[in-house]
């Protein structure tokens, strides 16, 4: 595969698909790939779910719902209305303008289509011009282990609100799981120049990204700049349940906790940890770990400050 060099960023969720845009709006379109999330995939209402891919297909596209994060401007909620009405199954709810990109997934699916082969086409036809990659076309699902047993990601985190207390995760299916063709080819082609892990959960998005079988190797075997950028702030997760889960998992919830936790799973794997100005006093005892160590305003409220940001990590990945 001949092309320009690539930045290869990996994305869960709400946090991730924010960076994701800052860093499409500094890079031409064919310098960057977005490798996703899929283990929070599932079947609802006959429908395939792929909640992180669509929140960063609804964030890359300008359609996504400025104020949540994630969903669609300006949505409607009739059929959600109407099936109530019937006693369906509501506790996980999507949009009138949501469901269309559900019926045309799972419609694509039904003919034979592979998630990213379907993934592809709806970003086409959503105007994103950056790749997306769904991180395998096999099915991975992520299962919280909790106070009150095991619940899929989607029961736990939507159904019960994030309040069972979690002690573990794992990801049913990934033994038997591939990247998807697309991944494995661009890792091949020699064009990655840099990776950028977002500031996405790192136990429910990143994981199960990097723990594809034999993937975090390939990514290290690349001998490129490896950035990851803090989702913890002074304590807390700008989105998600990621400090809840920290403090759960008998860890101290900060920045240090999260670089500690890639570096005992993936070791030599990150080169450069970017965390927040709020956070510069744990820089001295993160850069003992052997990373270095990059401090600035990770928050992202707007448009200008995920340019912002996405300059910083590209600077620090030598680009």
């Amino acid at each position: 595969m001949a092309g320009p060099a690539t930045v290869l960023a990996i994305s869960g969720g709400v946090g991730g698909a924010k960076l994701a845009l800052g860093l499409a709006r500094e890079l031409e379109p064919d310098a960057l790939a977005v490798l996703v999330n899929t283990a929070d995939d599932f079947c609802h209402l006959g429908l395939q779910i792929c909640p992180d891919i669509d929140t960063l297909l609804y964030t890359l596209s300008g359609r996504s719902n400025r104020s949540q994060g994630w969903g669609l401007e300006g949505e409607s909620w009739q059929v959600m209305a109407a099936l109530e009405n019937l006693e369906g199954e509501t506790w996980f709810r999507l949009g009138d303008r949501d469901l269309a990109t559900h019926l045309w997934r799972t419609g694509r699916l039904a003919t034979g289509d592979s998630l990213s082969t379907a993934t592809r086409a709806l970003a086409s036809r959503m105007g994103v011009d950056v790749a997306v990659l769904p991180m395998s076309d096999d099915t991975v699902s992520t299962w919280v282990h909790s106070d009150e047993g095991d619940l899929s990601f989607q029961r736990y985190f939507v159904q019960r609100g994030c309040e069972p207390k979690v002690n573990g995760f794992s990801f049913r299916g990934i033994e038997h799981a591939a990247p998807s063709p697309e991944v494995l080819q661009l890792l091949d082609s020699g064009r990655v120049a840099a990776v950028v892990i977002c500031p996405s959960n790192p136990f429910v998005s990143v994981d199960p990204i990097l723990q594809l079988p034999g993937l975090w190797q390939m990514i290290a075997a690349l001998q490129v700049p490896v950035v990851a950028v803090s989702p913890i702030i002074a304590g807390q997760a700008v989105k998600g349940p990621a400090a809840k889960m920290l403090a759960e998992l008998g860890l101290s919830v900060d920045a240090e906790a999260v670089i500690r936790h890639y570096n005992t799973h993936y070791p030599g794997l990150v080169d450069t940890f970017v965390i927040d100005e709020g956070d510069a006093t744990l820089a001295a005892a993160i850069s003992e770990l052997g990373v270095s160590v990059a401090v600035t305003d990770t928050m992202m409220r707007d448009i200008s400050d995920k340019r912002r940001l996405a300059r910083f990590v590209l600077s620090r990945a030598g680009h």
